[in-house]
């Protein structure tokens, strides 16, 4: 296993790493809209909030050598499930190989954001 690291994305808030790579897999801790360069959430309303979080996931991504035509999964958490359709208008933008993916709806996330993002993706041995 190894463990992935950049900061393009934001620290880790907790006992996790930002992601593991494993038997060919990246498995991406959940990312929230937190601007990395301020460590602060600045994004308002769930487009901005979405388009940082996935850029968060990119980040990631990039520092493992992949990108997110390589995600086989999403989930996706939202504060709020009315907001399910201005999320996917982001979403589609930058998960255009449409990977598997779970969307809940959830009581509350980190720091009151609007959304969270996890993905595994593959990586190209």
């Amino acid at each position: 296993m190894t463990t992935i690291s950049t900061d393009n994305a934001p620290a880790a808030i907790g006992p996790y790493s930002q992601a593991i790579a494993a038997g060919g897999f990246l498995f991406a801790s959940g990312q929230i809209p937190i601007d990395p360069a301020k460590g602060v959430v600045e994004a308002e309303g769930i487009e901005a909030q979405a388009e940082q979080a996935i850029r968060n996931v990119g980040a990631i991504l990039e520092a493992a050598g992949t990108d997110y035509a390589h995600v086989v999964k999403t989930t996706c958490f939202l504060a709020d499930m009315n907001d399910f359709g201005a999320f996917n208008t982001v979403y589609e933008r930058f998960f255009t190989g449409k990977p598997a993916r779970s969307c809940v709806a959830v009581k509350a996330l980190p720091k009151g954001v609007l959304c969270e993002v996890e993905v595994i993706a593959h990586l190209d041995s």
